[in-house]
């Protein structure tokens, strides 16, 4: 058996196999495309409401907008790839691109448990100092803790492609749908194992810790909350955390049940694998958007005046 030692330069591009298996590709794609669309549509005009009145420039709606651009970074750094794969049948990417879309895929990743974790101390200074909210959370220093986040989230993920890019490339074929740090590892030469160990390692410190920071801002809102006298202030701490407590779901829910069933030695085939990949992009980056145009006050009225005014 010829032993495959092709260095990286004869590789020039990979070819995704990871929809070999389903059985309607196109009718998928479409689905897939009509999701991305909305998901894409609903992102850009929360941007658009926020950034356009001067009256939404306050330090909850920049960590929305925020949100709204790591969900909209999220869904293109794989949508696109996989609608390539499943409508057009254009399977193929070139080495470079496929470290870009690599990096880009892991960072918004990472940025959007940051950006979930940043708002649940927005919420937390509200509910806790309602009086000092506006002295403590400038809009100057929610830009810069919102430039701080993006940086360190640079920096983290900026191990991934050193730890892959000097390793030589054996495989133009991977069993994957889009470019992420499995599938260039596989592609490798190496045994991938010790990778993914200490990748899984890094996502599960990541990940719990944004959690466990989350879960810290809410036992102390809980515990503001139960110290209110009147019930009406204790009903408008709900309804103002109710919003996040949903995104938080949506996101970490299909993400730490990925973390724990590809570590525990589970089998999955091909079309879970599938799932518990697109779940956790698609889902909160189509969710997040129409939770804050309907749950928050501000956005959900100026939607229905330019409705009202159209008509």
């Amino acid at each position: 058996m010829l032993i495959q030692n092709i260095s990286r330069q004869a590789i020039t591009e990979f070819v995704f196999g990871g929809f070999d298996t389903v059985q309607q590709p196109l009718s998928v794609g479409v689905v897939l495309l009509i999701i991305y669309i909305l998901a894409m549509t609903a992102n850009t005009a929360n941007v658009y409401f926020i950034v356009m009145d001067k009256r939404l420039h306050q330090p909850m709606y920049l960590f929305i907008c925020n949100l709204a651009i790591v969900d909209i970074i999220y869904c293109t750094s794989a949508c696109p790839t996989m609608i390539g794969i499943l409508v057009v049948g254009y399977k193929t990417i070139s080495y470079v691109p496929c470290i870009i879309q690599m990096f880009i895929f892991h960072l918004s990743g990472l940025m959007e448990m940051l950006a979930i974790s940043i708002m649940a101390f927005d919420r937390f200074v509200a509910i806790s100092s309602p009086l000092r909210y506006h002295s403590i959370l400038t809009n100057i220093r929610c830009v810069l803790i919102i430039i701080a986040l993006w940086l360190a989230g640079s920096a983290i993920t900026a191990m991934l492609p050193a730890t892959v890019v000097p390793l030589q490339v054996c495989y133009s074929t991977v069993k994957y749908m889009f470019c992420d740090y499995a599938t260039v590892t596989r592609a490798t030469c190496v045994d991938p194992e010790p990778y993914f160990n200490q990748m899984s390692i890094l996502t599960s410190v990541l990940c719990f810790t944004t959690f466990g920071f989350i879960c810290m801002s809410y036992l102390k809102i809980i515990i503001v909350v139960v110290g209110m006298s009147l019930r009406s202030d204790k009903k408008k701490a709900f309804n103002t955390c109710v919003s996040h407590l949903i995104v938080i779901i949506c996101y970490y829910a299909p993400t730490v049940m990925r973390i724990v069933l590809t570590r525990t030695g589970l089998v999955l085939t091909v079309a879970e694998r599938n799932g518990l990949m697109i779940g956790p992009i698609l889902g909160p980056s189509l969710i997040n958007p129409f939770i804050y145009c309907f749950r928050t006050k501000e956005i959900r009225n100026k939607i229905f005046n330019i409705v009202k005014r159209d008509k």
